[in-house]
């Protein structure tokens, strides 16, 4: 049986721990066979230290598309989508880190990758309890309600933030920032907040799901808080995460869920929902 064929878009902090995950521990079911970053140096330099020899930066999201089974997006909430579209129109496995750009098109993502024959894969990311909550949407949930808190350094350059005019090096406090429906928490939140987009695909959807984001100086992990009301019973989950050492805006399990993501994909075991 041939390897897995992987592609890269986007590496950063996030892309490049994958590469290295891939290379380190599924050499034996899947080949990373292409990069592709908007900035070519970042490509050409994660290729260097992943590959010996063979390059595998290359020039545009089409020539990895078609050197790749698998495409992993780890670019940004700005292109997501129209990474994803491009990767199901050509009928190529996806998996989407910045779940917040295609939350909006989640129906048309359905379409395309059932037209073309293809799958699309969302990690959970940096919370847990996602099976439970999509086990009680078979029934009916009344309720789901997310609570991230964050050191005010993560929310550093979010526009929304510098709109309300509100001085993150200043805090003395818990301040919070926002409060409100999932769809506006995305917007707003584009780097912040693909928890939300996540929960919000796997229950009640963007207008239903309620965010309160919480700027904290004591905060030295990122913390997200889950509260559900369902038919089947309430579901309480509290995850505090570890900052990825290269991109304090990200947690660490948000990688570590696409790695796990990845071991379904190869594995012939699937464990949980």
């Amino acid at each position: 049986m041939s390897k897995l064929r992987i592609g890269i878009v986007g590496c950063g902090a996030i892309g490049s721990s994958l590469a290295r995950s891939i290379v380190k521990n599924f050499s034996k079911d899947a080949q990373l066979t292409a990069l592709y970053d908007i900035v070519p140096e970042k490509s050409k330099k994660l290729s260097g230290v992943v590959s010996q020899g063979k390059s595998l930066a290359v020039s545009g999201l089409i020539q990895l598309i078609d050197r790749s089974d698998l495409v992993i997006e780890a670019a940004s909430a700005k292109v997501s989508w129209e990474i994803a579209r491009h990767v199901l129109k050509m009928g190529r496995l996806l998996m989407v880190m910045s779940v917040g750009g295609v939350v909006a098109h989640a129906e048309k993502l359905f379409e395309l990758a059932k037209k073309h024959k293809t799958k699309a894969y969302i990690p959970s990311g940096a919370i847990c309890g996602i099976d439970a909550i999509k086990a009680s949407g078979i029934g009916k949930i009344k309720k789901v309600t997310l609570t991230t808190v964050k050191n005010p350094v993560s929310f550093k350059g979010v526009e929304y933030v510098e709109k309300q005019g509100i001085h993150l090096n200043n805090l003395k406090k818990d301040k919070i920032l926002f409060f409100g429906c999932a769809k506006q928490a995305v917007k707003y939140f584009p780097q912040n907040i693909n928890v939300a987009a996540v929960l919000s695909m796997a229950g009640i959807g963007m207008d239903k799901t309620r965010v309160k984001i919480i700027a904290s100086p004591f905060a030295k992990k990122n913390v997200h808080e889950i509260q559900v009301e369902a038919e089947a019973g309430n579901i309480f989950s509290r995850v505090e995460n570890v900052l990825h050492p290269d991109n304090p805006k990200t947690s660490y399990l948000a990688v570590l869920s696409a790695v796990a993501a990845l071991k379904q994909i190869l594995e012939p075991i699937k464990i949980g929902t």
